[in-house]
């Protein structure tokens, strides 16, 4: 569906099936359907998701409270990707949220205007808490994209730079000598490729970890 037209016909034979007198454009709506005394059910069309298609469903919650945006099926990992998160942004707007399916005009609603209010995950606050407290600092800048410098990586950090210096060394040494509790987990692990075992309970030092030092090392000189 390549024009915002060629939505109309399916979203109001949807509106109209449910007993809704349905006209297009009126007072700058796409679409306005009426059932009786009830309030009007607004909808706003577009070809895809887009800043401007909330903007106006949010506009249409001064003349209604039951505002729906309709957008078409597009193929691909990418649109459900897409869908996933913009039916949570429409929840919380208050907004509903249609998809107009291309192949037979099929119309889904995936969400209906209301309050919401989102349940909150104590697992992921702990987590959010949790790495909070145990970073050594702030060694990253707000809106970094690629690789984040977590409390996990600067533990990992500290056990590369002791055994740079001291080479093959057990794990309790290194733990001893750094203060970082898990240092024989994180070596024995060794989720970065850093470290080989090269004796029960020895560690050393490999050559990616020895680069991945240098590296971290230069980005945290940088200004």
């Amino acid at each position: 569906m390549g024009q915002e037209t060629e939505l109309y016909a399916p979203v109001k034979a949807y509106l109209e099936a449910q007993g809704y007198e349905v006209k297009a454009e009126i007072a700058g709506a796409d679409v306005v359907a009426i059932r009786g005394d009830e309030p009007p059910v607004i909808v706003e069309l577009k070809t895809g998701f887009s800043l401007k298609l909330f903007h106006q469903g949010i506009a249409r919650l001064t003349v209604s409270d039951h505002v729906y945006l309709a957008v078409p099926v597009a193929p691909g990992a990418a649109f459900r990707r897409a869908l996933a998160d913009n039916v949570r942004l429409a929840r919380r707007l208050g907004l509903g949220l249609l998809t107009v399916r291309a192949r037979d005009g099929h119309v889904e609603a995936l969400c209906d205007p209301g309050p919401y209010a989102p349940r909150k995950s104590k697992p992921r606050t702990v987590r959010l808490l949790r790495e909070f407290a145990r970073r050594q600092g702030d060694p990253n800048r707000g809106g970094t994209r690629g690789q984040v410098l977590t409390a996990y990586r600067q533990d990992a950090l500290a056990c590369a730079a002791h055994l740079a210096v001291s080479g093959p060394t057990k794990g309790a040494q290194v733990r001893d000598a750094t203060g970082v509790p898990r240092a024989t987990e994180i070596m024995r692990t060794d989720h970065y490729g850093w470290f080989e075992r090269v004796a029960p309970g020895v560690y050393a030092l490999t050559e990616a970890g020895a680069a991945g030092l240098r590296h971290w090392t230069e980005e945290r000189a940088c200004p």
